[in-house]
C-alpha cells in the first residue's frame, strides 16, 4: 500500500513551469501529462512541499490495476506569512468542497496512471527503450521535426490567425466552432485539425465545441512550440485519446488512418491494421498491449535520424564553401554585368543561336532583294514602297513554308541524329520549337504582305490618275480597277483569303491554351476545339493551304514569266521529303504487325499497353514511338515514350488518360480487360484492369522509332535523370538499359579473364560511357507508384553495384518533420527495416515526402562529381523547366562541375 498526497486545485499549465519536461524519475508523473497548476505530487518517502494553495491527502490501496481510497484528509496552506487577501482566498478556496469533489474524478485518473507507471499490468513494468542521444548532430536536426504548422500551409505567425479568427467568429459572438478550429489556423487537413482541437481541449479541460480568443492563443503557442518535448506530448495526447498515458493498439490504428488520410495515402489507410500490429510489435515485445512516451520518442527520432544524412568534416567545408561560391554577386558596373549576361547566353545558348541568326540573315536578304527589285519596276512610281514590302515579305513566306515542314520530318531527323555528328553543332532537340519560330515567321510575313497590298498599294492603284496608270495596263488590265472587288474576284484574291484563313484557325488551335485544354470555360459546342484532336485534325489543313499556295503563286499580278514564279521552287523538295516520310510511315507500320500481350489500366488512369517486339525493330532508350488504334481513329497517330529496353523482346509504353483519344482508348480496352483475380495483391489492386493474350483485344499500329533528347544519355559519364508523373516513362528505360549495359560490361570482361586477354577490343562506335545516375521521380499520387513498381524493384535486385541511386517523391504527403508526416516516416522506416519494402511506393526504393530541394540535388551532384560533365534529362510540365535549367547554369559556371540541360517536349 502506497500514501500519496495530491492537490486537486488549480488550472494546466506548461511543462516549463512544471519542471518536469525530463524523464519520469520517482513518484513523479509521466511527462505526457499536465499537473494542475501550484501542484506537487509524492510518493510517502518523498519530501512533502507546503504550499500556499490546499491539497487533498489520500490513503489508498494499489494492487493491480485497482485503487481504493482508505481516508480522505484536507489541508489548508503554508504557515509562511501571507497578505490578508491571499488568506481570504483560501478560505474561500476551501469553503468550496463541491469542486474538490468534482476533481475527485481526475484524481482517480492520475492514480490510475501512477499504477500504469510504477507497476504496468500484473506488477511487470513495459520495457524502456534506450534513448537516443540527442547530443548527436543527427539527432539534433531531427529534433526540428514534429511540426504541427507547415510553409504549404500558409502559418504566417499568430497576427495573422488572429485576423482570420476576427473573420470567422464575426458571427458567433467572437466564439470559434471546432469545425472552424483548422480554417482558423491555416491548416489544410481537417481531420487532423479536429483531433489536434481535441488534444490540446483535453489538456485544458474544455469540453465544449467553441473557445474564444484567449483559448485559441493557447493553442496557437502549444502548437508552435519550439520545444521537442512539448509537440511530442502533443502529438502524444492526439493518440492517447482516453488520457490514460498508454497508447492502446486501437489508439495507434486510429492515429494510423488520420495520418494516411491527411496525406492522401489510401493504400496505407486500407492497411491500419497490419500497420498498427507492426509498431506494437516494434514496441511492445513483451506483449503487455500498451505502449508509452518514451517508446514512440525513441521511435520518432531514431526514424527522422536515418534520413540525415551525417557528412565528413571535410565535405561539410566543401559543401559551405560552395554554397559561397553560389551566393549571386552583383557588379555595379551595367556594362560588366551586360557583358558577364551575354557570354554566358551565348556559350549556353550557341546551337540555337547560330541557326536563328542565319535564318534571319536569309530572311533580311531575301526581303532586300525583292524590295531592290520592286523599287526598279513601273509599279513602283503608283504603288510606292508598299509594294516593296509587299513583295519583300511575300519572298519570306515562301522559304518559310518551305522550311517548316524539315523539323517535322521525324525519320530524316532521327537518321542525321544516329548516324552522323551534326549533333554536335545543330540542335536537333530544338525540331519543334524551331518549327515554331518558323510559324511566327509565316504570321509576320503573311501581315505584312495582306496588310500592304489591302491598306497601302491596292488603294495606291484603285485612286490613280488615268496617266498615272497606263504603264500599268499589262499587269491588271486596259480598265482600271474601281473596287476591292476587282481583287476579291480573282485567283489570287480568293486563294490567298482562305490560306490566311485556314492558317488563323490551324495557328490558333495549336496554341497551349487550345493544344492542352486548358479553356475550360468554353461554351459546350466550343469545348471540343480545346482538345489535342481540335488542333491534330486543323493542323493538317496544311495540304489544302500549299496546293492553294502553289496557286497563288502562280496567278499573279506583277509576274508574267514562268521561270519567275520562284513559290513552286521553293516548296518542291520539302514537300517530296515529307510527303516520302509519310508514305514511310504509313509501309511501315502496316508492315510491322504487331499484337498485344498485355493491357493494365493502373490508378491515376494510366494505361500499360505490352505489344510483341516486330523484327528489325530497333531503338534506343530515350525514344518514342506514334500508336494508332483504328477502333478509336483509323487516322490520328499519337506519340508515346518507350518504356520498355532495348533488350527486352517486347515494347511497352505507358498512357495517360488526358484528352479525348486517351480517354476512348482507355474505354476500349476497358470493356475487354478483367478486373483482377479475388485474392490477388501486391501485383495488381482491385482498383485496376488487367487483360493478356485476349484475342479480342483491338488492332493496334505502331510507327517509329524516333530521336529524342533523352537518347543521348550515354554520352555522359553521370546523368540526372527527372520526371515528373508520366514524364518519367523515357527515364524508366534509360534506367533499365543503364543496367543491362552495366551487366554486359562486366560480363564481357569476365570473359575476357576467363580467355586470357586483358585488354578490351577498342570499339570506335562504342558510346557507353555512364558510369553514375541519379533518378528523380516526382509523382502526386501513390497509386502512381503502381506504374513502374515491378521495373523499380528488377532495378534495385540487379544493381547490385549501385550505380543508380533512385528517389521516389511523393508530393501529397507533408515534408519530412510535419506532424502529419511523422507517423507515416516511422512506419516507413519500421516496414523498410523489417521487410525491405517502402509502405509509400510499394517498391525497395525508399519514398520522400512533398517536393526536392533542387538546389541541394545539383549540389550534391557537384560534390560528388568534380570536373565531370553531367547529363540533366528532364521529362515533364514545363513549369519546372526554368528552375532546372537555371541551377544547371548557375552550377556549370560556379563550379567544377558543368552541367547540360535537356528537356524533352511533353
Amino acid at each position: 500500500m502506497n500514501r500519496v498526497s495530491f492537490e486537486v486545485s488549480g488550472g494546466y499549465h506548461s511543462d516549463a513551469e512544471a519542471g518536469n519536461s525530463g524523464p519520469m524519475s520517482g513518484g513523479q508523473l509521466p511527462p505526457i501529462y499536465k499537473k494542475p497548476a501550484n501542484s506537487r505530487f509524492t510518493a510517502e518517502n518523498s519530501q512533502r512541499t507546503r504550499t500556499a494553495a490546499p491539497y487533498v491527502d489520500l490513503t489508498v490501496d494499489v494492487q493491480d490495476d485497482r485503487v481504493s481510497v482508505h481516508s480522505l484528509k484536507m489541508e489548508g496552506g503554508s504557515s509562511v506569512e501571507e497578505s490578508p487577501e491571499l488568506t481570504l482566498l483560501k478560505r474561500n478556496r476551501l469553503e468550496k468542497k463541491t469542486t474538490v469533489v468534482k476533481r475527485l474524478a481526475s484524481v482517480s485518473h492520475e492514480l490510475k496512471r501512477l499504477t500504469s507507471v510504477s507497476g504496468g499490468v500484473g506488477g511487470r513494468k513495459p520495457p524502456r527503450p534506450a534513448k537516443l542521444d540527442r547530443t548527436k548532430s543527427a539527432a539534433t536536426q531531427a529534433l526540428k521535426g514534429l511540426k504541427f504548422i507547415s510553409k504549404t500551409d500558409g502559418g504566417a505567425g499568430w497576427s495573422a490567425v488572429e485576423k482570420r479568427f476576427n473573420q470567422i467568429t464575426a458571427t458567433t459572438g467572437g466564439l470559434l466552432l471546432r469545425t472552424k478550429f483548422g480554417e482558423c489556423i491555416g491548416m489544410t487537413s481537417k481531420d487532423f485539425a479536429l483531433e489536434l482541437f481535441d488534444a490540446l481541449a483535453r489538456r485544458r479541460n474544455i469540453t465544449g465545441e467553441v473557445i474564444d480568443g484567449d483559448q485559441l492563443k493557447e493553442f496557437w503557442e502549444q502548437i508552435n512550440d519550439q520545444s521537442f518535448d512539448s509537440r511530442l506530448k502533443t502529438f502524444f495526447d492526439m493518440v492517447d485519446k482516453d488520457a490514460d498515458g498508454r497508447l492502446t493498439e486501437d489508439e495507434v490504428r486510429e492515429i494510423i488512418s488520420l495520418s494516411a488520410s491527411a496525406n492522401n495515402l489510401s493504400t496505407i489507410q486500407k492497411r491500419a491494421d497490419e500497420y498498427a500490429a507492426l509498431i506494437m510489435e516494434e514496441l511492445d515485445p513483451d506483449n503487455i498491449g500498451y505502449i508509452m512516451l518514451e517508446s514512440l520518442e525513441t521511435l520518432l527520432l531514431q526514424a527522422a535520424t536515418q534520413s540525415v544524412i551525417t557528412s565528413t568534416g571535410e565535405r561539410k567545408n566543401l559543401s559551405h564553401m560552395m554554397s559561397q561560391r553560389l551566393k549571386p554577386t552583383f557588379n555595379r558596373n551595367p556594362l560588366k554585368r551586360w557583358y558577364r549576361g551575354l557570354r554566358f547566353f551565348v556559350l549556353d545558348n550557341w546551337k540555337r543561336c547560330w541557326v536563328i541568326v542565319l535564318w534571319l540573315i536569309v530572311m533580311a536578304i531575301l526581303f532586300t532583294y525583292k524590295y531592290i527589285q520592286y523599287k526598279r519596276s513601273p509599279v513602283y512610281a503608283v504603288m510606292g514602297d508598299c509594294v516593296c514590302m509587299a513583295k519583300g515579305a511575300a519572298e519570306t513566306v515562301k522559304l518559310n513554308m518551305a522550311l517548316i515542314l524539315l523539323p517535322v520530318c521525324r525519320n530524316t531527323i532521327t537518321w542525321l541524329r544516329n548516324k552522323t555528328r551534326l549533333g554536335v553543332v545543330v540542335p536537333f532537340d530544338d525540331n519543334l520549337n524551331f518549327h515554331k519560330v518558323i510559324a511566327v515567321g509565316i504570321i509576320i510575313g503573311v501581315t505584312m504582305h495582306a496588310g500592304a497590298h489591302l491598306a497601302c498599294d491596292f488603294p495606291r492603284l484603285l485612286h490613280a490618275t488615268p496617266e498615272a496608270y497606263r504603264p500599268l495596263r499589262q499587269f491588271f488590265g486596259d480598265e482600271q480597277p474601281k473596287s476591292y472587288w476587282h481583287f476579291v474576284n480573282s485567283v489570287e484574291g480568293i486563294t490567298g483569303l482562305v490560306m490566311v484563313l485556314l492558317m488563323a484557325i490551324a495557328f490558333t488551335l495549336a496554341t497551349p491554351w487550345f493544344r492542352r485544354g486548358k479553356l475550360n470555360y468554353l461554351p459546350g459546342p466550343l469545348k471540343k476545339l480545346a482538345s489535342f484532336n481540335a488542333f491534330w485534325y486543323t493542323h493538317h489543313l496544311f495540304v489544302i493551304v500549299y496546293i492553294l499556295l502553289v496557286a497563288h503563286g502562280y496567278y499573279l499580278y506583277l509576274t508574267k514569266d514562268w521561270h519567275n514564279k520562284t513559290t513552286w521552287m521553293y516548296l518542291v523538295a520539302p514537300v517530296i521529303l515529307y510527303a516520302c516520310e509519310r508514305l514511310i510511315r504509313a509501309f511501315r507500320s502496316s508492315i510491322k504487325a504487331v499484337t498485344i500481350r498485355k493491357v493494365a489500366v493502373y490508378p491515376g488512369n494510366v494505361l500499360a499497353i505490352h505489344l510483341s517486339r516486330p523484327q528489325n525493330f530497333k531503338y534506343k532508350s530515350g525514344q518514342y514511338m506514334f500508336v494508332n488504334c483504328a477502333a478509336v481513329s483509323p487516322f490520328e497517330w499519337h506519340p508515346f515514350s518507350i518504356t520498355s529496353a532495348p533488350q527486352d523482346d517486347y515494347l511497352s509504353v505507358h498512357i495517360r488518360v488526358l484528352g479525348d483519344w486517351t480517354r476512348a482508348l482507355k474505354g476500349v480496352f476497358s470493356e475487354v480487360c478483367k478486373p483482377p483475380p479475388a485474392g490477388v495483391s501486391g501485383l495488381l489492386r482491385a482498383d485496376m484492369l488487367h487483360g493478356a493474350n485476349n484475342p479480342d483485344f483491338p488492332k493496334v499500329l505502331i510507327d517509329g522509332p524516333y530521336g529524342a533528347p533523352a537518347q543521348d544519355y550515354k554520352k555522359y559519364e553521370v546523368v540526372l535523370l527527372v520526371g515528373l508523373g508520366i514524364g518519367a516513362t523515357p527515364m524508366i528505360s534509360i534506367v533499365k538499359d543503364i543496367v543491362n549495359n552495366i551487366k554486359a560490361k562486366e560480363q564481357a570482361q569476365l570473359n575476357r579473364m576467363e580467355s586470357g586477354t586483358s585488354e578490351p577490343q577498342r570499339n570506335k562506335k562504342e558510346s557507353f560511357r555512364t558510369r553514375r545516375a541519379y533518378f528523380y521521380w516526382v509523382t502526386r499520387e501513390q497509386g502512381s507508384f503502381d506504374w513502374f513498381k515491378n521495373i523499380m524493384n528488377e532495378v534495385a535486385e540487379r544493381d547490385t553495384n549501385r550505380v543508380i541511386e533512385m528517389h521516389n517523391y511523393c508530393t501529397s504527403v507533408y515534408e519530412e518533420g510535419d506532424a502529419r508526416s511523422a507517423l507515416i516516416h516511422m512506419l516507413q522506416s519500421l516496414n523498410h527495416a523489417k521487410n525491405g519494402v517502402d509502405i509509400v511506393s510499394g517498391t525497395r526504393v525508399m519514398s520522400h515526402f512533398a517536393k526536392p530541394n533542387w538546389r541541394n540535388v545539383y549540389k550534391r551532384i557537384a560534390m560528388d562529381h568534380p570536373n565531370s560533365k553531367v547529363g540533366v534529362f528532364y521529362c515533364g510540365a514545363p513549369a519546372l523547366t526554368k528552375e532546372l535549367r537555371h541551377l544547371a547554369l548557375d552550377f556549370t559556371h560556379k563550379t567544377s562541375t558543368r552541367f547540360s540541360f535537356h528537356k524533352e517536349n511533353f
